[in-house]
């Protein structure tokens, strides 16, 4: 029987090398592996089927709020860039382009499509009538800047979702920008599991051509801080770059005000390294692509009785993501093992004593817990677990957030915390020049956020000891 079975696991402790696990981790759960084309990666169903999860919930808020999808063309104009000035500067370095010979024009591939997308709210916005205009799309980006791929986090091209929008009052725009950050931090802290800080990027950190970029930031458990999504008030640089102007009630022309927002697939990432173990992935129950797996177990004399109580096991549960193993030639051991590697969260056994009992086990996959569970109880009993996992997960990553923030006391107590990768509190005076002396002396450490709440009395700036103007955080980031 075991002659078909390979070994499982992950090779590497999360403790020992965060990397390599990390590596294994996606690549032997099947989430997603390294592509022939350099720095490009291909996303696996079970990759994807997380992003469709992640898709389906994030489209509902947002069709809520009014949000239409459309799309819009992969390549952009070289002309549309040096509309924007800033906007230009800050993407030219991550460009790919490719030469029209007929036309004698360079396209790039869109690294983001606020460009693309405002050419046609130019002639789409004629009045106050057309506003507010809340377009998303979700689609596919490039960005030619990376010099070594890891999965899901850092890769040339990568899956996400960008949100645009105009409206006629800088109070509306400034007001639904932060609509879409809080709608962020749902996602992450709801469907997720993971908790987030919410606040404002540094001038040297904002996104090129922005007025205000608003950002969100998780703790990996290698110290590192990573960039959940961001939302960003755009002010009226890209009307007035791109044309857009409507008549207002007054029969006065305007400009109006814009802001754009997003997340990417850098988000599945996010939940492997939160979560998961050294057995390998734990995947919070409201995002796994299957939420349970049932593996009979038997002998051949009672393999066709133990199946069909299977069976009937699951298409009693048909409320939820359920996977029925019944492979030949595996052991129950061996499909226990790969169903932790891929993280499925709830595991039920059923064998021929279990049948007489009209029970089963029930094992979790974050913490292993088994129990014994009566088939008439058993969907009550799984809401509840799969409700206390999703909890216990969101708890723990929490505890390991908040026990890893530190306010440092003086520039020496900052550097030593920044090596102790911890995630440091310290005030600022928000000049860029500081910000990269304080980089370039920590080994990289940046600017993650400015919190939205700040304490009523700002000390002076933990590196150059001028004023400070906030409190900021500060880290090493992916």
């Amino acid at each position: 029987m075991a002659k078909k079975e390979e070994k499982l696991g992950i090779n590497v402790k999360k403790a020992d090398d965060f990397s390599e696990w990390y590596n294994e981790a996606v690549i032997k759960s099947e989430l997603a592996e390294h592509s022939v084309i350099k720095g490009f990666m291909v996303i696996r169903p079970r990759g994807y089927a997380i992003w469709e999860n992640i898709q389906n919930y994030f489209d509902k808020q947002i069709k809520k709020l009014g949000v239409k999808n459309a799309y819009f063309p992969l390549l952009i104009p070289d002309y549309f860039f040096k509309k924007e000035a800033e906007h230009a500067k800050g993407f030219a370095p991550e460009l790919a382009w490719i030469s029209e010979k007929e036309e004698g024009i360079r396209y790039a591939v869109r690294p983001t499509s606020e460009t693309i997308m405002y050419d046609s709210y130019g002639k789409w916005i004629r009045s106050w009538r057309d506003l507010p205009l809340r377009i998303n799309q979700w689609c596919n980006i490039l960005r030619w800047e990376v010099k070594q791929t890891k999965l899901f986090l850092r890769t040339r091209e990568f899956l996400w979702q960008e949100g645009h929008c105009v409206y006629a009052t800088e109070n509306e725009c400034e007001r639904e920008t932060l609509i879409y950050l809080k709608e962020y931090k749902k996602l992450c802290e709801e469907l997720l599991a993971i908790p987030v800080l919410e606040g404002k990027k540094t001038e040297k950190e904002k996104f090129a051509g922005a007025k205000t970029t608003y950002s969100l930031e998780a703790l990996m458990p290698d110290g590192k801080a990573l960039q959940m999504g961001t939302s960003h008030n755009l002010g009226q640089n890209f009307a007035k770059a791109f044309n857009i102007k409507y008549l207002g009630k007054d029969e006065k022309e305007y400009l109006p005000w814009q802001n754009s927002w997003g997340f990417s697939t850098r988000l599945i990432g996010a939940i492997v390294m939160v979560h998961s173990d050294d057995k390998g992935l734990v995947l919070p129950p409201k995002v796994a692509p299957t939420q349970i797996v049932i593996v009979p177990i038997y002998k051949s004399d009672n393999k066709n009785k133990i199946i069909k109580k299977a069976s009937e096991i699951k298409n009693k549960l048909k409320t939820y993501s359920v996977k029925l193993d019944d492979r030949d030639g595996y052991t129950p051991g061996w499909k226990f093992n790969e169903w932790e590697l891929k993280g499925v969260p709830l595991r039920i056994e059923i064998g021929p004593k279990d049948i007489v009992k009209n029970q089963v086990v029930l094992v979790r996959r974050d913490d292993n817990n088994k129990e014994f569970v009566k088939i008439t109880q058993l969907d009550k009993k799984i809401k509840s677990v799969l409700d206390d996992m999703q909890k216990s997960l969101f708890d723990k990553a929490k505890k390991f957030l908040n026990s890893n923030i530190v306010e440092a006391k003086d520039w020496n107590d900052f550097v030593k915390q920044i090596k102790n990768r911890k995630l440091v509190k310290a005030f600022f005076c928000g000049n860029v020049e500081c910000e990269d002396c304080i980089k370039d002396k920590t080994g990289g450490a940046t600017s993650r956020l400015i919190p939205l709440e700040q304490p009523g009395k700002i000390g002076k700036c933990v590196h150059c000891n001028k004023e400070g103007k906030f409190l900021v955080y500060f880290g090493k980031a992916y």
